[in-house]
């Protein structure tokens, strides 16, 4: 069994439905993969809660309501009492089968719900660090574009910031250090300013002080850039008077 088909048999195996050849060579393989075996731990765990969900403590009256029956129920015959407890056992293991079943499909049912969110989360955060690179070099191609230009500015409250634009990348990249925080519930919003009609460049950290900004979209005919204030989640357009603009430098 390749390591691949091994990776997929943590459910199965934290619900002890794995063949002994698959569950022996599996075990094997949790001695090296330690993600294999957080899995299982987790996965075993919420099959324990499963099952505990699906059973039922008996009522606090059910042992004064016995003590009282047997002082006046008719004891049975030896043999008839045998058949009856062998029926009453049977009666027993069905119920407790009907049980088991359940909790083992109710486990399988919401261990395939959490592999699953595995998966998914998994594959977020594939998607999410594949992003953060792409930014990352695109940030790097345009500061070290040759027909790179830099303009800068003076931020409020001592603040500096400065537009780093390559045409040939057709993308800018906004640096800004010591800038502060924006109010509660706002965040600093990035404008293309297309020759007086502002277009959305994305938002900024509010929580960084010191950041680099690749600018959402590509530069196109944009003359400069400005930032503004705006509630949290940004804006269609600028509601508020302007931090800072910065036109956009020739190579």
């Amino acid at each position: 069994m390749s390591t691949a088909e091994l990776h997929t048999l943590t459910g199965a195996y934290a619900l002890h439905a794995l063949p002994d050849g698959e569950r022996l060579e599996f075990e094997r393989h949790l001695r090296v993969c330690e993600a294999c075996a957080q899995e299982v731990r987790e996965l075993s765990a919420t099959a324990a809660r499963l099952g505990l969900a699906v059973s039922a403590a008996a009522p606090p009256a059910l042992r004064d309501r016995v003590l009282r029956e047997i002082t006046h129920v008719r004891q049975e015959p030896p043999q008839a009492g045998m058949r009856q407890r062998a029926s009453s056992r049977a009666g027993r293991a069905g119920r407790w089968s009907s049980y088991a079943l359940a909790a083992c499909v109710a486990a399988a049912a919401a261990l395939g719900g959490v592999a699953v969110w595995q998966h998914e989360v998994a594959q977020d955060a594939r998607q999410e660090v594949s992003r953060a690179q792409q930014r990352s070099e695109l940030v790097a191609r345009v500061l070290s574009a040759p027909d790179a230009t830099t303009a800068a500015a003076e931020l409020a409250g001592g603040a500096r910031g400065a537009v780093v634009v390559s045409h040939r990348v057709n993308r800018a990249v906004f640096v800004a250090s010591d800038m502060a925080r924006p109010p509660g519930g706002k965040v600093y919003q990035l404008w293309f300013d297309d020759h007086g009609t502002m277009r959305s460049a994305g938002l900024m950290n509010p929580k960084a002080t010191d950041d680099a900004v690749l600018l959402d979209g590509p530069v196109d005919g944009a003359s400069g850039m400005g930032i503004t204030v705006e509630p949290s989640g940004g804006s269609e357009r600028p509601t508020s008077q302007p931090v800072a603009l910065m036109e956009f430098g020739q190579a």
